[in-house]
């Protein structure tokens, strides 16, 4: 599985961003993706999670503001993020496992490369 990553960018608080995930090779059956983010100073934490049935789960910090979902004719993942905050700033990416999802990290064995995410105050 390979995942390249595009989007995000730099907007004001309260603005939104959407970041991006192309998906190739075999990831048909049982699986999970996910989005992670690494802040300035921080290790770096899940944010969302979406199974191959479309059942999702958020981090609370992000809980009603940012938005997993796929487009599976383009096999895209996509992270909508709205109410956008200063703490939202990090390298976002989005990673891939078999089976159940998880907030692991080290669950996932395929990461996309990583895409910036800063919003000013």
């Amino acid at each position: 599985v390979q995942l390249v990553q595009s989007g995000g960018g730099s907007v004001q608080a309260g603005g939104s961003l959407r970041l991006s995930c192309a998906v190739s090779g075999w990831t048909y059956g049982w699986h999970c993706m996910a989005w992670f983010r690494q802040s300035p100073g921080k290790e770096r934490e899940g944010v969302a999670t979406r199974d191959n049935s479309g059942g999702t789960t958020y981090a609370d910090s992000v809980k009603g503001l940012f938005t997993i979902s796929k487009d599976d004719a383009k096999n895209n993942l996509y992270l909508q993020m709205n109410s956008l905050k200063a703490e939202d700033t990090g390298m976002y990416y989005c990673a891939f496992k078999w089976r159940e999802c998880s907030f692991r990290e080290a669950d996932f064995g395929a990461w996309g490369q990583g895409t910036q995410a800063t919003v000013s105050s």
